[in-house]
C-alpha cells in the first residue's frame, strides 16, 4: 500500500505528488502563502530548495469567484512558483478551528514530506481562520513527532517554524529577519495576479496588489534593498557565519 494514500484521499485538491521537501508553507486559504512569501519561495526554488504548500481550506465562499475558479487559480500559482506539490485540505472557510482532526491531517503531511522548515501564519490577525491556521501549524509540528499513532509516515520534527505575514490588521512587529526578494518582486506580483477573481476582476482594480507591492518595498528599504518579505519566529535564529548578512 502506498503510504501517501491516507493523506491524499482526504485532500480536497492536489497538485503534484507528496515527497520530501526542504520547506512546507501552510496557509488558511489559497493565496495566503503567496501574499506572505511568494518571493521567498521563488528564491528558494531558484537556489535548488524544494517547497510544498498546504492550504487548509479552499477559500470559498468569498464575495468573488467560485470554488472551481479558485482551485484553478491555486494550481496555476503553484506551477508558476515551481513548488513540488500543493494540497488543499477539506476544512471549512470562515469556520476553520484548531481541531485534533486538522492537527493530525497536517501532521501526516509533515511526516510524509519531512520538511526542514515549516512556515505558518503570524499569530496576530483579525481573521479567525488565520489564527486557527497558525495554531494548527504549530500543533501539527509537535504531533508529527509522535510515536504509536495511526498517522501516516514516520515521526518527524521540522527544525524551525517561521511566521509569514498575510494579515487583516495593520500590525508592524519587529521582524526576526527580512528576505531580500528584489529580483523576484515582479514575478510575485504576476503570480498574485493569477488569482484574478480575488485581486483584479472581483474588486475592479489592482489596489490590493499595489498595497502588497508597497509593503514589500517598505520592508526592502529597511534592509537597503528594493523589496523584502518579513518573517518572525518564537525561537532564536543562529547564523553559520556573518557572510549571510546583508
Amino acid at each position: 500500500m502506498n503510504e501517501t494514500e491516507p493523506t491524499k484521499d482526504r485532500a480536497e485538491y492536489a497538485v503534484g505528488e507528496l515527497t520530501s521537501v526542504d520547506i512546507l508553507a501552510v496557509g488558511a486559504h489559497p493565496d495566503d502563502v503567496e501574499i506572505g512569501m511568494a518571493g521567498t519561495i521563488l528564491q528558494a526554488v531558484e537556489e535548488g530548495l524544494s517547497v510544498g504548500i498546504v492550504d487548509l481550506t479552499n477559500g470559498e465562499p468569498t464575495p468573488f469567484g467560485s470554488v472551481e475558479e479558485r482551485l484553478a487559480e491555486a494550481e496555476k500559482a503553484a506551477r508558476a512558483l515551481g513548488v513540488v506539490f500543493r494540497r488543499i485540505l477539506p476544512f471549512p472557510n470562515r469556520y476553520l478551528v484548531d481541531s485534533i482532526e486538522a492537527r493530525e491531517m497536517l501532521a501526516g503531511i509533515i511526516r510524509l514530506t519531512r520538511p526542514r522548515w515549516l512556515f505558518v501564519h503570524y499569530w496576530e490577525d483579525a481573521h479567525p481562520d488565520h489564527l486557527a491556521a497558525q495554531a494548527i501549524g504549530e500543533a501539527a509540528r509537535f504531533y508529527a513527532k509522535l510515536t504509536r499513532t495511526p498517522m501516516p509516515g514516520e515521526p518527524w520534527w521540522p527544525e524551525r517554524v517561521f511566521h509569514f505575514f498575510s494579515t487583516h490588521i495593520r500590525v508592524t512587529p519587529q521582524p526576526a529577519f527580512i528576505v531580500d526578494i528584489s529580483p523576484f518582486l515582479e514575478r510575485k506580483l504576476a503570480i498574485l495576479s493569477l488569482y484574478e477573481s480575488q485581486f483584479i476582476r472581483g474588486r475592479g482594480d489592482r489596489a490590493a496588489l499595489l498595497r502588497i507591492e508597497t509593503e514589500a518595498r517598505g520592508y526592502g528599504a529597511r534592509i537597503g534593498r528594493a523589496a523584502g518579505e518579513p518573517f518572525v519566529t518564537r525561537e532564536t535564529v543562529g547564523l553559520g557565519s556573518l557572510r549571510g548578512l546583508i
